[in-house]
């Protein structure tokens, strides 16, 4: 090759490979996936040679080895060939991307009125609007995020790789769709469990994508037209949308500062649906007296109660209570619980405990659904719990996030003083009541365009009367960032005050508490 050719081949390799990211995948990985790309893109063509090894390695700034490493792999993988004395090329042959067909078809409009065919949209729905980018916000106050500095890296790192052994693959890697990971369901049994008081026989646990897999599955086989479900107000805003979807009749349940108002709520419904360790979005724990007499209610009532055990483990002060499941006597508790929310949302894998009849056929309507969750995700799981990993993870957890609530119930008495709040003694969130006359939807608007995330409080109603409330995770945002996020808030705060009004802070009084006692 003459040294001009030579020199237009780097200067096309350069333009081919970028720049590495040296704290992202490995070097080989990234290299591989650089000239795989290419070649399946069609940008090198068949028969083309690469640079030597040598001056790769120069061109992208990385170690020799690294280089040959990679080229004789994809020559094992069959993109590239090596030739004696010549150097490598991509494969006469080489896999590639067939180019976009061409058709009258893409310039065909459709005569389908597809609008009118679909069975339901989600068009009357609530939900909860979270930037896709939120990570690049300055203070993000969402919940139920992922803070990367949270999360056990090593640890889940050795236990993929130990569920990736020969061994533990024959365990795992069959259609398993009748049955969960064993060790899974035994850890369940035995170390996660028992920590909300439930003892458990593995014929009444079924592993779900997370809670709202669940909570799914539970409508689809509970819920018909007319169904009577009783569900917080204000709540989970996708439980009350699953309901709607079978077009329950949604019976709401007023809320204080100790939880549900079920008492009278339970005559006319056939199930009631809540999450009595901290309440979502308020944080209200049910008190022990509360527990005992709504299973009394439903016992009399004939209701069965789906508990969903939201953030129960994530504690400050004392021992969390016992779930509802753990003091249910008659069998009427259906318990959903799920690891996502400590390790990481986006394992999704959560679980359901209830009586064997029913797990049975949530397990046959699982197989029409998803057939069964990742095997492999199951048995990380349960090795990463087995090896007191979990256990370790809750412990630190619970600590971050306790000095984080601490901080954030300090900035917002100093800086929004009248903002109505209770310091949350855990989770991961602040439900606080914003003074009249600032439209909490507004707020969260102009407070996004100042770089502050926060969450109104409107989609957790399922009406529009009493939604003056804005909800604040403290799970994403760095401690040192907490502060300054509020005082920014409090800036936004006086752009949205309809006049000056005095300030002072006061605790909730039990009827404000959530939402105003609600006429059945």
């Amino acid at each position: 090759m003459k040294p001009s050719q030579e020199k237009d081949c780097c200067l096309m390799w350069r333009q081919l490979l970028p720049d590495f990211e040296r704290d992202g995948a490995t070097l080989q990985s990234q290299l591989r996936s650089a000239i795989v790309a290419a070649i399946l893109d069609a940008r090198i063509a068949s028969g083309s040679r690469l640079p030597s090894s040598r001056n790769l390695a120069v061109m992208l700034k990385v170690a020799r080895n690294t280089v040959v490493l990679t080229l004789e792999q994809l020559v094992c993988d069959g993109y590239l060939e090596a030739r004696p004395r010549s150097g490598y090329y991509v494969r006469q042959g080489s896999p590639a991307q067939p180019e976009p067909v061409q058709s009258e078809h893409a310039a065909r409009s459709t005569r389908v009125a597809w609008g009118k065919r679909l069975a339901a949209t989600p068009q009357r729905d609530k939900w909860l609007e979270k930037p896709a980018d939120w990570q690049r916000y300055p203070y993000p106050f969402v919940y139920g995020q992922f803070d990367p500095k949270m999360f056990p890296v090593a640890e889940w790192r050795e236990c993929s790789r130990l569920a990736l052994s020969v061994g533990e693959i024959h365990n795992w890697a069959s259609d398993a769709i009748e049955h969960d990971d064993d060790a899974l369901v035994d850890q369940l049994i035995r170390r996660v469990l028992p920590r909300r008081g439930i003892a458990a026989h593995p014929s009444e646990i079924l592993i779900t994508l997370g809670t709202q897999h669940a909570l799914y599955m539970l409508a689809e086989l509970l819920i018909k037209p007319g169904t009577g479900v009783a569900i917080e107000e204000p709540g989970y805003m996708d439980a009350r949308n699953i309901c709607a979807r079978r077009q329950a009749r949604i019976v709401p349940v007023p809320m204080d500062a100790d939880g549900a108002l079920a008492s009278g709520h339970l005559k006319d419904v056939s199930y009631l649906y809540c999450t009595p360790s901290h309440h979502c979005p308020s944080g209200a724990t049910l008190s022990t007296e509360r527990r005992i007499a709504l299973l009394q209610e439903a016992a009399r009532n004939d209701v069965v109660i789906i508990e969903d055990d939201y953030d129960a483990e994530i504690q400050y002060n004392g021992q969390p209570s016992p779930a509802l499941k753990a003091i249910d006597r008659h069998d009427q508790v259906v318990y959903i619980g799920s690891v996502s929310k400590v390790i990481s949302p986006g394992l999704r894998v959560g679980y359901m405990v209830g009586n064997p009849e029913l797990i049975s056929a949530a397990r046959k309507l699982r197989r029409l659904m998803i057939r069964h969750p990742p095997s492999n995700n199951q048995r990380a799981l349960a090795l990463f719990i087995a090896q007191g990993h979990y256990d370790s993870l809750l412990r630190r957890t619970t600590s971050i996030l306790s000095e984080r609530a601490e901080l954030l119930s300090d900035a917002l008495t100093r800086h929004l003083s009248d903002f109505e709040f209770r310091r949350p003694s855990g989770g991961a969130s602040i439900w606080a009541k914003v003074p009249d006359g600032i439209d909490p939807l507004r707020l969260r608007r102009e407070a996004m365009d100042a770089g502050v995330l926060i969450e109104s409080g409107e989609p957790f109603f399922s009406g529009s009367a009493h939604e003056h409330f804005i909800r604040l995770g403290y799970a994403s945002i760095a401690p040192e960032k907490i502060e300054a996020g509020i005082i920014a808030l409090a800036q936004v705060v006086k752009k949205c005050r309809p006049a000056r009004s005095n300030h002072s802070i006061r605790l909730l009084r039990p009827s404000e508490y959530g939402a105003v006692a609600m006429a059945s």
